[in-house]
């Protein structure tokens, strides 16, 4: 292995570092916890060591965001993978959607709420991105219903489940029903 090569592969073992450290802060104390140098101080860099991958928190939030994104699209193709059948598959669709948002709060809001400068619907937006809106497609699409275009269709679906997920995380929606939700949000909108 040449010099470059390992200078290469410890650079990008201390981005996951950062990112990793970022993502694990957050989860346990919120993003307003997450400063340069409280990252250093975890991973025992300096703060022009992070400076060296990140421009700042907002690049960093920006790289959970595409973790996430990444890892929510795995958990949509497998819940789906293992439903038979159309509704099944929507219904599975949406239960992991909710709860991956659930499970990992400070990476939804990284992928959402916070701005990670990252650009969505839009040519230069990341593949991560474009992937975690295709895995919803992927299986969307067979339900939109006749005359109905399968990405406007799933920008719906996809609009009603981050919904329900920011508003039960907010405590605005009664916690019992949230399979109710779920079923009435496929039932209404899935043709199948």
């Amino acid at each position: 292995m040449s010099v470059q090569e390992r200078k290469e592969r410890e650079r990008a073992v201390r981005e996951r570092l950062i990112v990793a450290t970022a993502r694990e802060l957050a989860e346990h104390q919120g993003w307003d916890a997450v400063t340069t140098r409280r990252l250093a101080e975890r991973i025992e860099y300096s703060q022009p060591v992070l400076y060296s991958h990140f421009r700042g928190k907002r690049e960093i939030i920006g790289a959970v965001a595409l973790e996430g994104a990444t890892e929510m699209a795995a958990a949509l193709r497998a819940a789906a993978s293992a439903a038979d059948g159309p509704r099944a598959r929507v219904t599975a669709l949406a239960r992991a959607y909710l709860d991956f948002a659930e499970r990992n709060p400070a990476v939804y809001d990284a992928m959402f709420q916070l701005d990670g400068g990252l650009a969505f619907a839009k040519e230069d937006t990341p593949e991560p991105l474009k992937d975690a809106f295709a895995a919803l497609l992927e299986s969307l699409g067979e339900v939109a219903g006749d005359g109905v275009h399968p990405g406007l269709f799933t920008e719906v679906f996809w609009a009603a489940l981050h919904g329900l997920a920011t508003l039960t995380r907010a405590g605005r929606l009664p916690p019992g029903d949230a399979e109710r939700r779920v079923e009435l949000l496929v039932d209404r909108l899935a043709v199948v």
